[in-house]
């Protein structure tokens, strides 16, 4: 049997299949030379360790050593991990969609010539034939023979396939003028898609969309200075992160969210935990906490903080990837609850507490079993009990505790422990709004530590790596790892200034200016310009389940460059608004981060710079920081502070005073704490039960 070369790569879900008796190769020259010498196909399969469907199509074709024959007597076989090489993905999965009409996904099982252009392909395959498909044994010999026997199609598909990528790419159309009218087309598309009942944007399965609902904020925010605040956008935001907090979706015990939910109620997930939606998330709470002052979104927001640095914290200090769908060979057996567990783990007065909050007094909801979902609103739970709210509340907190020092007993769903750049710059971006709305030091010393950890380890001879792991950080970083981690350095500066950190954010910008720019059409690439080369150089505008790097990058030089006065960096943020324009105009619904970019662009944002000592620059700006202001930045800078000549031109002289600045212009001091405020002319947060959402189950 072939010892296959996976055992060595820092990636788990590689190093999963390293005993598969499949020939497996990583991606690298070494196995498209053999492809090419032996002028042999390529079996390419993309996946990432929390993949449930990955593991399932790995037991039943790979580890089979009938159909890990075939594959080796047919095929090059290569695995990607996609979160290590999302450029791979993000090609062959257009190829996938192109090439079949259909939907993408993982697992991704692509067929390509030794020149790596693609000829067929699909997802999940199954060993015997279902679901429509044919058995994967079947598809092998019948895509290897097409292969031999029909070069000459092949050759002509590739070519109008090269053509189709050709179609994808963005450039900065002649004349165009930026304006809001995107925004106001995504304002009526949200409100077209919204479930009114169980907030989201989509019917079953129903994904967070993060992006949606800040967008849905910050529309809110835009208009609530007017005479006719949009509140409905607020409540489309809100309900969506109630009904979400109420679900399954959500890890009631431990907190965290899942992927996504299969149903329409977002009470069963798919139950695998990644860092990318967590971080989003994280934003999304924190910031509807401070606009609402609502206590559930602060409880969510300082929950899902807790998961992260308990169960996804290095001890380096960066953060791992994702938390698997399944253990012990099930998805959410970890998370699933029999009725006599539970009975056994509360006394009376707490399971009579727990079982309506959770579902326990109703049927089973997954597989013969409970996962727990909110149903009854805690006054309900406390008028049942006959006990007071506070009585209440510390019955249904007890029970979670001892659930969930129950559950930590049990054997744990797989953790994939590499570090991913891009993902860890969400995160530190959670971390640090978190950090200011919750007051949480603790929260900003994580998104500190996590950017050392990246500089020290992810940052070498002026370049960013992609992933760690063990030690061993490798693969050059793509778009979203700079953007992303700029993003959060911006976020970061915010909560707790370090100039080290200002210039980080700078050595980054200047990467992706001479690295990443389309010099000529406007926007970034997804890869380098010394990236090895593949069969399309991307350059994508729209969202999927991480905001669009183009767009990140944007908002990322539109804000810094009003805070540095760097025109070159808002030149480049207009050249790609100018590039994502004809996209933005036809599927605003679909480039939510775009769309904040444009209105960054379109409204100057107002920057407040405290000077003063370090002590009295941090207080003043935790006493203004006390609303929601998407577009409004606060910066407490300590006098010792060593700063580019245009921030340290904005000096404290020996009292605390601030600066505040719309686009390049720059108050005079300003040497009075309330006068600031009333200078800020602060918008009301919400009015009044403008957010008010219905309690769970109708109640």
């Amino acid at each position: 049997m072939p010892r296959n070369r996976l055992a060595d790569e820092t990636s788990p879900y590689l190093k999963q299949h390293a005993d598969n008796p499949v020939d497996w190769y990583p991606w690298g020259e070494a196995a498209l030379q053999l492809s090419r010498r032996e002028n042999k196909p390529i079996l390419l399969s993309i996946g990432y360790s929390a993949c449930h469907w990955c593991h399932v199509m790995a037991h039943e074709s790979f580890e089979d050593l009938g159909i890990a024959a075939l594959m080796n007597e047919l095929f090059v076989n290569i695995k990607v991990d996609r979160e290590e090489r999302p450029d791979l993905d993000k090609i062959y999965q257009i190829a996938q969609q192109m090439l079949t009409h259909g939907n993408g996904g993982w697992p991704l099982t692509m067929f390509l010539t030794p020149g790596q252009q693609p000829f067929f392909g699909g997802t999940y395959f199954p060993k015997q034939a279902r679901f429509g498909l044919p058995a994967f044994s079947e598809l092998l010999q019948r895509v290897a023979q097409y292969h031999r026997e029909h070069p000459a199609e092949i050759l002509a598909q590739n070519a109008q396939l090269q053509l189709a990528f050709a179609s994808l790419e963005h450039a900065a159309a002649p004349g165009v003028v930026l304006n809001d009218a995107p925004l106001r087309e995504a304002r009526a598309a949200l409100e077209r898609s919204f479930d009114a009942q169980q907030g989201g944007f989509t019917p079953a399965p129903k994904f967070p969309h993060p992006g949606s609902i800040e967008r849905c904020m910050r529309h809110w925010y835009a208009t609530s200075d007017g005479t006719a605040p949009d509140l409905h956008a607020l409540y489309m935001a809100s309900l969506t992160l109630t009904r979400m907090a109420e679900g399954g979706i959500y890890d009631q015990l431990g907190g965290g969210f899942a992927r996504y939910s299969v149903d329409a109620l977002w009470m069963i997930p798919h139950f695998e935990k990644m860092l990318y939606d967590n971080g989003q998330l994280l934003c999304e709470y924190a910031r509807a906490a401070l606009a609402t002052g609502e206590q559930l979104f602060a409880r969510v927001a300082a929950e899902t903080a807790d998961w992260m640095l308990r169960d996804m914290r290095a001890p380096h200090g960066g953060f791992f990837s994702s938390l698997d769908a399944d253990s012990e060979g099930h998805e959410g057996r970890f998370y699933a609850w029999s009725r006599a567990e539970i009975q056994a783990l509360l006394n009376p007065a707490q399971y009579a507490a727990f079982a309506p909050r959770y579902g326990l007094d109703r049927a089973e909801n997954f597989e013969g079993a409970w996962h727990l979902h909110t149903h009854e609103s805690l006054g309900t739970v406390a008028e049942r009990c006959a006990v007071p709210l506070p009585a209440a509340q510390a019955l249904l907190e007890s029970s979670r505790a001892a659930l969930l020092s129950a559950r930590n007993l049990r054997i744990w769903p797989a953790r994939d422990e590499k570090v991913l750049t891009a993902w860890n710059g969400l995160t530190i971006k959670g971390l640090a709004i978190a950090a200011r709305v919750l007051r949480r030091d603790d929260l900003a010393d994580a998104a500190a530590a996590a950017v050392d950890f990246v500089r020290r380890s992810l940052w070498r001879d002026g370049r960013l790596l992609a992933t760690a792991k063990d030690g061993r950080a490798h693969l050059p970083a793509y778009l979203d790892d700079y953007a992303f981690l700029a993003d959060a350095l911006l976020e970061l500066l915010q909560t707790r200034w370090r100039s080290s950190d200002l210039s980080f954010a700078r050595e980054l910008i200047a990467v992706l200016l001479a690295q990443f720019e389309d010099a000529h059409g406007g926007g970034f690439f997804f890869t380098a310009a010394d990236h090895e080369k593949l069969i399309h150089r991307g350059k994508s505008f729209g969202d999927d389940a991480l905001p669009s790097g183009n767009a990140v990058a944007a908002s990322v030089l539109c804000r810094l460059g009003y805070l540095l006065g760097e025109v070159s960096y808002l030149d480049a943020a207009e050249r790609t608004l100018k590039a994502g324009w004809p996209a933005l105009q036809q599927y605003p619904q679909v480039h939510m981060a775009m769309l904040n970019a444009l209105e960054d662009w379109l409204s100057a944002p107002q920057i407040l710079i405290v000077r003063g000592t370090h002590g009295a620059a941090e207080d003043w700006s935790r006493r203004l920081q006390v609303r929601y202001a998407p577009q409004r930045m606060i910066f407490a800078i300590p006098d010792a502070a060593e700063l580019p000549p245009v921030l340290a031109e904005k000096r404290a002289r020996g009292v605390t005073v601030a600066y505040l600045c719309e686009g390049m212009t720059c108050s005079a001091p300003l040497t009075d704490l309330e006068s600031i405020v009333r200078e800020l002319k602060l918008r009301r947060s919400a009015a009044p039960g403008a957010a008010s959402v219905p309690a769970p189950d109708g109640a």
